[in-house]
């Protein structure tokens, strides 16, 4: 079933890649250059990456409600449990996942050469995603070299 909704997608994809065309597209010069002269440089210095929630103009009180520390900033290496979902779902048995996932490069060789445990370790290794997004917490699979990642 997933080979076939795949081969839709692609099928889906060519026919519009294909009555794409480029007259349908316009460059206005003039209106680029006007948006690079009147844009600002800035370095890494002078960026503020200690963002809280406050700045962002979020009410403390619905941060506490969410669960959300206001003084927490998210590192820009998180990894998406949504994405990590996905490449499970249609890649799992080439263990695409495990790559985005940061795994070491055997391990995903293994993945590739049993094609994910002859679908079983895939099959349990998105049930753990779909748990993982659920929680909306993967920081156990993240960087994780065992080849069955969901055992401790």
């Amino acid at each position: 079933m997933k080979q076939l909704f795949c081969l839709l997608l692609v099928c889906l994809f060519a026919t519009t890649a294909t009555y794409a065309s480029v007259s349908q597209f316009k460059v206005n010069d003039a209106q680029i250059d006007q948006l690079m002269n009147n844009s600002q440089e800035l370095n890494a210095a002078q960026v503020d990456f200690n963002v809280t929630g406050n700045d962002l103009g979020l009410n403390p009180n619905m941060t506490k409600v969410a669960g959300l520390n206001p003084n927490m900033t998210k590192v820009a290496g998180d990894k998406n449990p949504v994405v990590a979902f996905i490449l499970a779902w249609f890649l799992g048995s080439l263990g695409i996942h495990r790559f985005y996932l940061g795994t070491k490069t055997l391990t995903g060789i293994g993945y590739i050469l049993t094609c994910g445990g002859f679908g079983i370790v895939a099959l349990v290794d998105w049930v753990m995603l779909l748990i993982g997004l659920i929680d909306d917490d993967i920081s156990k699979y993240i960087d994780n070299p065992k080849f069955f990642m969901w055992l401790d």
